[in-house]
């Protein structure tokens, strides 16, 4: 079964921290990663862009796929 997990569950309990940071990157790009796929064999960084590209293949399949793309909102 896979666990959905949004900008609103990534928060922490004080409301102020996301479980991604700018440290984190793209698999794929090396832009600032804002999606988490963790699968039975490791975990998968995305950007938001590579992470919307390869969503339909990877979530069914994924343990937990985290987005916390809409951080990009508030700009």
């Amino acid at each position: 079964m896979t666990q959905m997990a949004t900008d609103q569950s990534a928060v922490d309990e004080l409301g102020s921290r996301y479980q991604l940071s700018a440290a984190d990157r793209c698999d794929s790009c090396g832009a600032q990663a804002y999606v988490r796929a963790t699968m039975a064999s490791g975990e998968l960084l995305f950007c938001a862009h590579h992470g919307a590209q390869f969503k339909e293949k990877l979530q069914p399949n994924a343990l937990e796929w985290l987005d916390e793309s809409a951080k990009l909102g508030n700009r």
